[in-house]
């Protein structure tokens, strides 16, 4: 059966620790991630592109190519003349990451200025996937902009999955974070949200305030990811959970829920019933997070089933 998947945010450069303190150049952003895992585990029927913008400089040319040569289609990149993309840098300590970022001037920001375009690359899609992080880095009528088209596309039968991916260092005010990742939700049919992060700034009380909360919403499918404790699938009436996968020894945590969501959904659009698809997925994530930085060759992930 074929199908296009449609990725919108905000690819950057991402510079990761190599051998003898040198710091080794690539691309990555969290929806750019899921859209990569995703393309590594569709079918050649699929197709996968992603919408965002970059500059007309010689890092945006090279980052378009990475795209191409990875099998994600670039006809929905605008190119802004004056911007760049954004660049980051991951610091790791013990597995764990933070990052350092450049962002000010990055041309994804403007990737949703267009309604028009929005609207075309959404039409052609059957599966469209966007994050918080994609809301956060938007002037606010552009996020105006990008809600109403997807809500549109809602209603036109697209299945539209929504990752919350909460980072408070990207908004200007928790307020305005809360009420736009609630507004994120209602436009989605899919909410693949942390319990983590839902804890710590929605004040859920846990698992079954999370899935309240977001049902009520009018969401129609959960999957509330949970570390080491696995995640929880809600879909329409029916209910599961599927274990996480052990982990030897974690070298960075750098694109697991990214890595989790996009062979998650590539499963999920092929067939696959949730739980099944959150397994692999879980093996996946698992693979992903014992190499270094967000995307990790295939030779290096698991089989399909």
């Amino acid at each position: 059966m074929a199908g296009r998947l449609l990725a919108i945010g905000e690819c950057m450069v991402e510079l990761m620790q190599a051998d003898g303190g040198l710091l080794r150049k690539g691309y990555a952003g969290d929806t750019f991630n899921t859209a990569y895992y995703a393309r590594q585990y569709l079918p050649s029927e699929w197709s996968v592109d992603y919408l965002s913008a970059v500059g007309t400089d010689t890092i945006s040319d090279e980052m378009l190519a990475f795209m191409q040569g990875h099998g994600i289609g670039t006809a929905h990149v605008a190119r802004i003349e004056g911007r760049s993309p954004g660049l980051y840098m991951i610091h790791l300590k013990d597995g764990e990451r933070s990052f350092s970022y450049w962002r000010s001037a990055s041309a994804a920001r403007l990737l949703a200025h267009d309604g028009d375009r929005l609207r075309a690359a959404m039409e052609a899609s059957d599966l469209i996937v966007f994050s918080g992080i994609t809301l956060a880095i938007l002037p606010p009528e552009d996020v105006e902009t990008l809600l109403a088209e997807l809500r549109r596309a809602r209603a036109a039968g697209k299945r539209i999955a929504f990752d919350p991916n909460i980072r408070p260092r990207l908004w200007d005010d928790a307020g305005r974070m809360r009420a736009t990742i609630t507004e994120g939700a209602r436009a989605a049919t899919l909410v693949m949200p942390s319990l983590d992060d839902e804890t710590t700034h929605f004040g859920d009380a846990g698992l079954e305030e999370t899935i309240v909360r977001y049902r009520a919403l009018g969401v129609a499918d959960l999957v509330v990811k949970d570390g080491a404790e696995g995640a929880t699938l809600v879909f329409g009436e029916e209910r599961s959970h599927a274990p996480s996968a052990k982990v030897e020894t974690i070298v960075d945590t750098t694109s697991a829920g990214d890595s989790f969501n996009g062979a998650f959904l590539a499963r999920l659009a092929t067939g696959a019933s949730p739980e099944d698809a959150a397994r692999f997925a879980a093996n996946v994530a698992a693979a992903v997070i014992q190499h270094h930085g967000a995307l990790v060759t295939r030779d290096k992930l698991p089989e399909a089933d």
